[in-house]
């Protein structure tokens, strides 16, 4: 069984060895820049862990753990342009670097590689990991799509929030976890589990990352703190706040998420103080506990030896206490 360390070893050595320049360079070197970003690799990593937590060769999923990280970022190039973000990991976004048409063909292209590297996989498997991976593309484009449209809609439930960070970021999570366990002994009862897993993992990730770009370090963050209020993005920090804030406090919520002054210092700060009066940061960091319960119960139902189980724990644990 590996180690978490030894399969983000895995995954960081075999991106090493991928080449990403091609003709013509204008489309390729893009790419060659978002992934040599680097990151944290956690969609690969997850893949690779669940393929060993059900005794899969790790070598044979390694082209779909390329594949679903490629993916991954070719959402990130697409979202920046959506967000009009400048950095991504501390460095210039590609639709910065060099434009805007440069960033979306890159970004499509990288659609198509993501594909190409899932293809690889072996014959026997090649229908159900494509089934798993194409379902899971199809549910991201559609949470963005959910969440361009919050930034207009006035009246958004906390429900439509939590269906729309489902799709967006939790089935990226657990498609790949499921995904993995394609490559193992793994019965079809023990991929859901695992996939629910990932699904409550994944809420409770995207929570803490609405929670760090409202009280993060913008040096670890990599991106500056207080984006999501300057975007008017609605959420679950500020639907939490406009459920439990006075109407004077509601109002003034309301009136900030509205509107889009040059100068966002003001807004930031106002909204801030709003969120730390009604202690935002607890209520966000006890919903992110009660996701990774959720998702440790599903895990605990999972067939296998706890010791195997307790790797995987432990590095969602690990990444729940990020600050970055």
């Amino acid at each position: 069984m590996y180690t978490i360390e030894a399969l983000q070893e895995k995954v960081k050595q075999s991106f090493a060895e991928q080449n990403f320049i091609e003709e013509p360079r204008l489309l390729y070197e893009p790419i060659d820049y978002t992934l040599a970003a680097g990151g944290k690799r956690l969609r690969p990593v997850l893949l690779l862990a669940a393929c060993d937590l059900f005794d899969g060769n790790c070598d044979e999923a390694m082209n779909a753990a390329i594949g679903v990280e490629v993916f991954h970022n070719f959402t990130l190039l697409h979202d920046d342009i959506m967000d009009k973000s400048a950095l991504r990991r501390g460095k210039e976004t590609v639709y910065k670097r060099w434009n805007e048409n440069i960033a979306i063909l890159s970004g499509d292209t990288m659609f198509a590689l993501a594909y190409r590297y899932i293809l690889k996989t072996p014959v026997s498997n090649i229908h159900s990991v494509l089934d798993v991976f194409t379902e899971t593309a199809i549910d991201v484009c559609n949470g963005q799509q959910y969440d361009m449209n919050f930034e207009t809609q006035s009246d958004i439930s906390m429900g439509e929030y939590l269906t729309m960070i489902r799709k967006k970021t939790a089935v990226l999570l657990a498609g790949a976890l499921k995904m993995g366990s394609l490559y193992g002994k793994c019965t079809e009862s023990d991929s859901e589990r695992l996939y629910n897993f990932g699904i409550n993992v994944g809420m409770a990730f995207q929570l803490q990352d609405d929670l760090l770009d409202a009280f993060g370090d913008e040096k670890t963050f990599g991106k500056p703190i207080g984006t999501d209020i300057k975007d008017n993005k609605k959420t679950f920090l500020f639907l939490k706040a406009t459920e439990i804030a006075s109407a004077e406090d509601r109002d003034i919520l309301k009136k900030w998420f509205s509107c889009t002054p040059e100068d966002n210092t003001e807004k930031i700060k106002e909204v801030l103080d709003i969120y730390k009066k009604l202690n935002i940061k607890e209520v966000v960091e006890k919903e992110v506990e009660a996701y990774f319960e959720k998702g440790l119960a599903d895990l605990k139902k999972i067939n296998v030896e706890t010791a195997k189980k307790e790797t995987l724990k432990n590095f969602v644990n690990q990444l729940l206490e990020r600050n970055s």
